[in-house]
């Protein structure tokens, strides 16, 4: 067969590639692994008794916008390591400033209000009961945008794999705010900070490995 007639052959009935694909394959990770963050938390962990109250309420709210927007800054940047070629640098600044913010807010807190909250973010079993929860939650929704950055191309693997990781930390997070009743600053920024820097940490050393095509 001619060169010709190879090339020919190759280029007939060629289908458009669909470029939105992976971002509608990872949206739907997204989604289905905040349902299951969301669904699971309780039902494995039971949910807090006192829904009713306004202040629990409030907490709740508080520790979930949290988590949102974590998961929302760290997806942003995401979708675009998902494409070949692309190494966006300074998203660990942006991701990292909700952080900022809440252990700001926590060290501002009056001293004697600190005090007061002391035993219940330091030594209560609160605080390991957060670095265990907030993993196991994240781990479907973990495995799940790993797949859907399979369907991708990402070749910055270690990012991608950092960035999956705290797109699961945070909806780990928000699935957990429904179970913990610890509702001071400083222990969602000490505690709910560090489970959700573990859930990066694990994603960076894994990600090389599993996003590797």
């Amino acid at each position: 067969m001619k060169t010709d007639d190879l090339i020919a052959m190759l280029s007939t009935n060629v289908e458009p590639v669909d470029q939105r694909r992976p971002l509608r394959i990872l949206i739907g990770a997204v989604a289905v692994g905040a349902m299951v963050a969301l669904g699971a938390a309780p039902i494995l962990l039971g949910s807090r008794t006192d829904m009713q109250s306004g202040q629990a309420i409030a907490s709740i709210i508080a520790k979930v916008g949290f988590a949102v927007v974590v998961t929302v800054l760290a997806f942003f940047y995401l979708i675009r390591l998902a494409r070949p070629g692309e190494q966006r640098r300074g998203w660990i600044a942006v991701v990292g400033l909700p952080f900022v913010v809440i252990v700001g807010f926590a060290s501002i807190v009056p001293a004697h209000a600190l005090a007061s909250r002391c035993q219940t973010t330091l030594v209560d079993e609160e605080w390991l009961e957060c670095l265990l929860s907030i993993p196991m939650i994240a781990i479907i929704p973990f495995v799940l945008v790993v797949w859907a950055m399979r369907q991708a191309a990402p070749t910055h693997l270690r990012g991608a794999g950092a960035l999956v990781g705290l797109v699961a930390g945070g909806l780990g997070t928000a699935g957990d705010a429904l179970h913990c009743t610890a509702d001071s600053l400083p222990f969602v920024a000490i505690w709910y900070s560090g489970a959700t820097l573990l859930c990066t940490l694990a994603g960076a050393a894994l990600g090389p490995r599993l996003l590797r095509w």
